[in-house]
């Protein structure tokens, strides 16, 4: 069953879900840690699908072209783009508020277009802006909130907040919160009862940097702890670098890359060279193949040559090395290489 922050959009997908779902949800149990580790030749299946999915706003705005992506079991995957890219659209049809033009969302098998209430069972999420009623309790407006779709579990609740840490708070008004604490009650909300699936549209939005780093580790646990597979929609780059394993890069309703995060791939082909001999350095380079860049000092090579036989090549030309160090790309700079290309 699934859960949303926005008070508004809640009460909008109750009216669609209540006649669908049954009013009571078995808790559901998640492989953990040792169930997660999987050889390279057992890759996880993929818990939700997205499939050429194409929408129109306007005739003369397309804001999504043909995206497919997998979100696979256990991950957790970034998905990122400017302003407009189309990152909250592809996150409002997953939910099934945003009718597309073309193409389908599955989750666990179940289109959300064709089998909404079974496909959306499996999902949590934390949908655009977190509005709660700030004269009830955290307590009750999750209560309020939950029972809205006919489910609630006190025991469960308890459990939940708990976890996010707000147990001891439950009972204030949340006029009183914090950004943060309002945060992790809208978290509570979508984790009851708890998903197959999460999803998470800039979640660390407004949090100061303990606060984006206690949400970090805490979704570091639902993975490691109950095997949570998670979709981040964020522009925080670094935080993506940290939390995820792949990543979707959109610019202007086109997916431009899928993969792993690239500054978790060991780069064999690019190194940064310190020398004072950098005229003599860069004959040889050049007659290598290789290029240089003397702004960012990094030596790309050319298809089928490594590393330590471009460093021989200049060694034996005399040139003194300072340093010559493989290159790690961030995941800042090929984001930037790939959406201002």
């Amino acid at each position: 069953m699934a859960y949303f922050s926005s008070v508004a959009n809640f009460v909008h997908r109750v009216c669609f879900l209540v006649p669908e779902i049954a009013l009571s949800t078995p808790r559901i149990l998640f492989p953990t840690g040792a169930d997660l580790r999987r050889t390279p030749e057992s890759a996880p299946m993929a818990l939700l699908e997205v499939r050429n999915l194409t929408k129109r706003w306007r005739k003369d705005r397309l804001a999504l072209d043909d995206v497919s992506f997998d979100l696979r079991q256990g991950e957790i995957l970034g998905l990122l783009g400017h302003n407009g890219a189309g990152k909250s659209t592809v996150l409002g049809i997953t939910l099934g508020m945003v009718r597309p033009d073309g193409g389908e969302v599955r989750i666990a098998g179940h289109s959300v277009q064709r089998e909404r209430a079974l496909a959306l069972k499996n999902i949590g999420a934390i949908y655009e802006a977190a509005h709660f009623y700030d004269y009830l309790t955290g307590w009750q407006n999750l209560r309020a909130l939950c029972s809205l779709s006919g489910w609630w579990d006190e025991v469960e609740a308890k459990r939940i907040l708990k976890l996010v840490n707000l147990g001891e708070r439950a009972g204030h008004k949340t006029k009183t919160y914090s950004h943060g604490m309002r945060q992790r009650l809208a978290l509570a909300q979508a984790l009851m009862p708890m998903p197959k699936c999460l999803l998470l549209d800039e979640p660390t939005d407004g949090l100061d940097p303990e606060g984006i780093r206690e949400f970090r580790e805490f979704v570091m646990k639902l993975r490691a702890d109950f095997g949570m597979t998670i979709l981040i929609n964020s522009h925080l780059l670094g935080e993506v670098e940290l939390m995820c394993d792949r990543c979707v890069i959109l610019k202007q309703g086109r997916k431009m890359y899928e993969g792993p995060v690239p500054s978790q791939k060991k780069s064999q082909d690019t190194f940064r060279l310190h020398t004072r001999d950098l005229p003599q350095a860069r004959q040889v380079i050049a007659t290598a193949g290789a290029t240089y860049d003397p702004v960012t000092q990094l030596v790309t090579l050319p298809t089928h040559t490594v590393g330590h036989e471009l460093l021989k090549q200049l060694v034996e030309a005399h040139v003194r090395i300072d340093a010559w160090q493989p290159h790690q790309p961030t995941l800042e700079e090929f984001y930037l290489g790939m959406t201002s290309a």
